[in-house]
């Protein structure tokens, strides 16, 4: 049994991931930070509903307890919760804007790995996927009419993109200091979610595909690399 935790899972890609995974077999625990949504998103796919604020410390320490206490180990993580802050110019965000989709979309990241990292070295193929965009690639920022293939649309954006590029970067590091985790991102592509407004050209189907692709290679797969549904993706 392959007991995975998909942080921001009660809907989008977050929630087609924990759909595709409790079809194939594994435990999802539906991570989610309001009450009501997580433990229905969990009941429709047939998952389990993890209470869990990637900004609280407090929430993810209690949700590494829990499943510490029922499993005693955790195979998958999702790093999924994110959000693409204010909708502001350059010029005019702010430090505290920043400073609160870094709390999220970075050290969210960082919080539920950290208190996760024990159950997951207790697994026999641990596996960490965390979910980037192509608008996180410096490569892709630096002439986005290059990278069409990969990212049709390029938006520029301080924060959202900026936080992307470090959470590869935190990606790569970290599978270099646990070498026996595997830790990969993944770019979904331009998906219609409500992070963009349903704006994307892919249905949340096809933006889980690397997603699910990822989670599950076990302990055959590469480590530290930055994939999207056709292969890897320029840092």
């Amino acid at each position: 049994m392959t007991t995975t935790l998909i942080t921001g899972a009660n809907k989008g890609l977050g929630y087609e991931t924990a759909r595709r995974l409790t079809e194939a077999g594994h435990t999802v625990l539906v991570g989610a930070r309001d009450p009501r949504r997580g433990r229905a998103a969990a009941e429709r796919i047939g998952a389990r509903f993890l209470p869990l604020d990637v900004t609280g410390e407090e929430s993810v320490l209690a949700a590494s307890e829990r499943v510490r206490e029922e499993f005693g180990h955790l195979d998958v993580l999702v790093n999924n919760a994110g959000i693409t802050g204010p909708r502001k110019e350059a010029a005019e965000l702010t430090a505290d804007d920043i400073r609160k989709l870094y709390d999220t979309n970075v050290f969210g990241a960082v919080r539920v790995t950290r208190a996760f990292l024990p159950l997951l070295r207790a697994g026999e193929s641990p596996t960490v996927v965390n979910v980037s965009s192509g608008l996180g690639s410096l490569a892709i920022a630096a002439e986005p009419e290059r990278f069409e293939s990969l990212l049709p649309v390029y938006y520029p954006s301080l924060g959202y993109n900026s936080s992307k590029a470090a959470l590869n970067m935190i990606t790569v590091q970290y599978a270099k200091a646990f070498p026996e985790i595997t830790f990969n991102a993944v770019d979904p592509g331009w998906t219609a979610t409500d992070l963009n407004g349903h704006r994307g050209v892919q249905t949340v189907e096809e933006g889980a595909e690397v997603i699910v692709r990822m989670a599950t290679l076990g302990g055959d797969g590469p480590t530290g690399g930055f994939f999207g549904d056709a292969g890897p993706v320029p840092w």
